[in-house]
């Protein structure tokens, strides 16, 4: 039998997945990197540099709140 993961790393994995949706993003050879690069000259991390690009695009280009 596979032995399982420390018990921290379960909990952080049952807690990501309770309170986080996953999204995947698929970028051109070289474009993580580049990524990288700028969000650690921001002093962020790459993930916090795309959402916060993200979030910067919808307040520029939406007009209207999302239907959800």
């Amino acid at each position: 039998m596979e032995q399982q993961g420390k018990a921290s790393t379960r909990a952080k994995d049952k807690y990501n997945a309770a309170n986080y949706d996953q999204v995947k993003l698929w970028v051109k050879k070289g474009d993580r990197e580049r990524i990288d690069a700028v969000a650690k000259q921001l002093d962020k991390s790459r993930n916090a540099f795309i959402l916060e690009a993200i979030e910067e695009k919808i307040a520029r280009e939406c007009t209207e709140p999302p239907q959800e």
